[in-house]
């Protein structure tokens, strides 16, 4: 279906972006430039500023590694983290001229992590997210990675976005496999997630404001069938259109949206991920929420249902994971803007929903910190990532958090971390460590409360 074509003049001013020097995209970017962590230090915080390797409540940082300069005197700054079979992957960001590609770093000592390899580091583009898996079906045995591709420039006809694969089964040289172009006008694919249903792989995409650029020719979420690499195929595009009946073609375009109450919003797909089973679908939408599909038939989804919010709140629905079986659903939003004329005066925070019945989510409670709603000087949440009862939360400038969420409905902060200059971008937890990317210095490895070192020798003798 061809989208209606309307755009705000309003928005004819912020459509040019900066491509050389430090360069910091907003995930909203059609919405103006924004410069991300801003440091706190000077700001009057409940929550006191570190210096070195301290406790903060259950976590201590063991080690914290910049990046190697893959090219002399130009530093890159990170983006993402994964963790598979004890090594670290991490994406990088823009800075600098971006091309800084994956980094992996061996943690067998998690206190002394070393660069031992890169891979996917493109000229004129950024590698944001990486999604390593191991993978055994008849085209593919080993450990399959997955990484994002964005131009820094869409408009540079030398450089190509979307995704390119990688066998990482020795991390210590990886292998390209294939590279999938994103067919729209926009940077290329921004967050994806790499997911297995029997022998087939597929790849899914969010290539932010590609219904927009395209004018309603291509899609913002693309699945990819990359089940032989060498032959990748997409196999489906969504359209918020053809299932959601607030969504039409006479008040979407893309990107603007007004809502059932007439309220302009915006909604693009920014990130996606499935449950464990690879069948059911998740896709942050920002004003849309989270859009849940069931995609056992992955040609052929079925729409479920998306969260929603007050008509005060900026929906903002920036990335997501699951707790409690995949029964509740952690949202985090993304507002980098707090004080706009109609919503509340407040930074993104953390949703929580029961999601037992994916038709018809149902908002358990919200989880804030103490930057909030601290006026000018607040932190906005960015990635979450759960295993078991504890949620871990990045929050730029208000570093990591660590959340209870054993009642889903009374989310509860165990611990902190947050040290000065701190730009948390992303976090992941291995073994007994979290695993957080921050933006300026590179890679922090935070043990946490209790944890010995020595109890990863097991972990690394199965390597």
């Amino acid at each position: 279906m061809k989208s209606a074509f309307w755009v705000r003049t309003a928005l004819a001013g912020v459509l040019t972006f900066s491509v050389t020097g430090t360069t910091v995209f907003a995930h909203d970017e059609l919405g103006g430039s924004v410069e991300k962590g801003d440091n706190l230090a000077g700001s009057e915080l409940l929550v006191p500023l570190l210096e070195g390797s301290k406790n903060v409540g259950n976590l201590k940082e063991v080690a914290a590694v910049p990046l190697k300069e893959l090219r002399e005197g130009v530093k890159n700054s990170t983006a993402d983290v994964y963790a598979h079979k004890g090594f670290a992957y991490l994406g990088t960001h823009s800075a600098n001229g971006g091309a800084g590609g994956v980094r992996v770093f061996d943690m067998k000592d998690p206190s002394n992590p070393v660069e031992v390899s890169s891979f996917g580091g493109i000229e004129g583009t950024w590698q944001e997210k990486v999604i390593v898996k191991t993978v055994n079906t008849p085209d593919f045995k080993g450990d399959l990675a997955v990484v994002s591709v964005q131009q820094l420039d869409r408009n540079n006809p030398n450089t190509r976005g979307g995704f390119v694969l990688y066998d990482v089964t020795n991390p210590k040289e990886p292998r390209e496999l294939c590279f999938w172009e994103s067919p729209s006008p926009a940077r290329g694919t921004h967050e994806l997630y790499l997911t297995v249903q029997g022998n087939n792989i597929y790849v899914l995409t969010a290539d932010c404001y590609a219904d927009f650029y395209s004018h309603g020719e291509n899609m913002d979420v693309s699945f990819v069938d990359v089940t032989n690499p060498a032959n990748q195929e997409t196999i489906y595009e969504f359209n918020p259109r053809d299932y959601i009946p607030e969504v039409s073609d006479e008040n979407y375009d893309g990107y603007n949206w007004t809502d059932e109450e007439g309220i302009l919003r915006t909604a693009f797909a920014h990130s996606v991920k499935t449950d464990e089973t690879g069948k059911t679908a998740y896709l942050s939408y920002w004003d849309l929420g989270t859009i849940i599909l069931d995609i056992s038939d992955a040609k052929n989804p079925v729409y479920l249902g998306r969260t929603d919010f007050g008509s005060n709140v900026q929906g903002s629905a920036h990335s997501m994971d699951l707790a409690k079986g995949g029964n509740v659903l952690v949202e985090t939003r993304e507002v980098f803007g707090p004080v706009r004329n109609g919503f509340e005066s407040a930074y993104g925070y953390t949703m929580i929903y029961d999601i037992k019945d994916k038709t018809n989510p149902k908002l358990l409670s919200t989880f804030k910190t103490d930057f909030t709603e601290k006026i000018p000087s607040g932190a906005t949440v960015h990635d979450p990532k759960v295993q078991g009862n504890t949620l871990y939360l990045s929050h730029y400038s208000g570093g990591v958090r660590v959340v209870d969420i054993t009642d889903a409905s009374n989310p509860v902060e165990t611990g902190s971390y947050i040290p000065s200059k701190s730009n948390i971008w992303g976090v992941f937890v291995d073994r007994n460590y979290v695993l957080a990317s921050d933006m300026g210095s590179g890679l922090k490895v935070l043990q946490k409360n209790g944890s010995n070192p020595e109890n990863v020798n097991d972990a690394n003798k199965a390597r």
